[in-house]
């Protein structure tokens, strides 16, 4: 009974001593380097990826203890590149296809919620501008086109401290790609 209580009585110790403290306080300044997977620019039969989605941004927090000692928000920058083709081929006549590149920025928000020590986690909506520009190669040689047009996105995501300064990131979402992974610098 006695090595019951006091593996109790540890473990009660273990989780108040690593509780978590917020990795995002206010005027604190965050840059995020990411490399995305899933497309959702383009989507669909006969587009591929030539260009995996890149991104940028930069975020500060402008109010701490939202909601509590443990929430924050933020609100910054964001940019973002990618190029996908697109193949299409009817039986008796050339191939077709069609490039499209994506430049966005914008700007972007999000309420961080300290689950864990180390890790801020965070839910988040960008809104900006995408600028798309297009070219076509086969039996439609020299076409080009360009167009652009409001763009919106919502992410869910966390870092990972690995020091005060330097983290890892990832974001789940649509945005300009499904998933991210990246690395992220505080100052």
């Amino acid at each position: 009974m006695r090595k019951i209580l006091l593996i109790c009585v540890c473990l009660l110790a273990n989780f108040t001593l690593i509780s978590a403290q917020n990795t995002f306080t206010k005027g604190d300044k965050v840059v995020n380097f990411g490399i995305g997977f899933g497309n959702t620019l383009h989507t669909g039969g006969g587009y591929s990826t030539k260009i995996p989605p890149i991104s940028g941004s930069f975020e500060v927090c402008i109010i701490e203890d939202l909601f509590d000692s443990k929430s924050s928000l933020g609100v910054g920058g964001y940019a973002g590149y990618t190029s996908s083709e697109y193949k299409y081929s009817v039986a008796g006549l050339s191939d077709f296809k069609y490039k499209y590149s994506d430049f966005v920025i914008g700007a972007r928000g999000a309420l961080h919620y300290q689950l864990v020590n180390k890790l801020d986690t965070y839910v988040g909506l960008a809104l900006g501008y995408d600028v798309v520009s297009g070219s076509a190669s086969g039996s439609y040689e020299g076409y080009s086109a360009s167009a652009s047009g409001i763009y919106f996105g919502a992410f869910l995501g966390a870092r990972y401290y690995f020091t005060d300064k330097f983290a890892a990131m990832t974001e789940l979402g649509y945005d300009i790609a499904v998933f991210k992974i990246g690395v992220a610098y505080k100052f």
